[in-house]
């Protein structure tokens, strides 16, 4: 069974894209939904990030109040790396587990903040990128998530440059177009990996 990760900066379309692989019965494994998962109350990397942050970090409700983690470790660097450790670690236990799960030809995984090593980590056989042009994935934010423009730019400004996102990359998937377009490049992609019907 062939790997293949998707990638994308915010704004590019690369959940348009497994949005798209998922309707067609493709499997994929998605590190921001897993991310959420492992929080859910009763899990016990909640527990985990209550022993290492108190009881504070919840709701009246019992889940993770994401604003107040948010506020906690922003100023305080030592505080952001306890909370990585912590999440990363059980993400990464998860993704491995859901791609051995996964049944088929391919499986692809969908990881927002892709790095050389997760190459290696996650034994895969490709990555694709999805990419757009900066102005056009702040267009997207402004008009499709309701961003303020300067909060899109200073987004974008956080992350890898487009440049630095395709040379991690085997194949580049251009989302300067329609979404029908972009379906299209995506199903030459399967046509020509030979992956036909998930």
């Amino acid at each position: 069974m062939k790997r293949i990760a998707i990638i994308g900066g915010i704004g590019s379309g690369k959940s348009a894209v497994t949005d798209y692989l998922s309707e067609k019965g493709w499997p994929v494994v998605d590190a921001d939904v897993i991310a959420r998962q492992i929080v859910e109350p009763g899990k016990p990397t909640l527990q985990i990030l209550i022993d290492a942050f108190g009881s504070g970090i919840l709701t009246d409700e019992g889940s993770l109040d994401r604003e107040f983690v948010a506020s906690l470790v922003f100023s305080d660097t030592s505080a952001l790396h306890r909370l990585n450790r912590i999440t990363h670690t059980a993400i990464g236990v998860e993704i491995v587990r859901q791609l051995d799960e996964a049944k088929g030809p391919v499986v692809f995984l969908a990881v927002p903040l892709y790095r050389f090593e997760h190459r290696a980590g996650f034994s895969l056989d490709e990555v694709w990128c999805v990419s757009a042009p900066p102005e056009l994935a702040v267009q997207r934010l402004v008009e499709q998530r309701s961003m303020s423009e300067s909060d899109a730019r200073a987004r974008l400004a956080s992350q890898i440059t487009l440049e630095e996102r395709e040379k991690l990359s085997d194949v580049v998937i251009s989302n300067n177009g329609t979404l029908v377009e972009l379906h299209r490049l995506v199903d030459t992609l399967l046509e020509k990996h030979g992956f036909r019907s998930a």
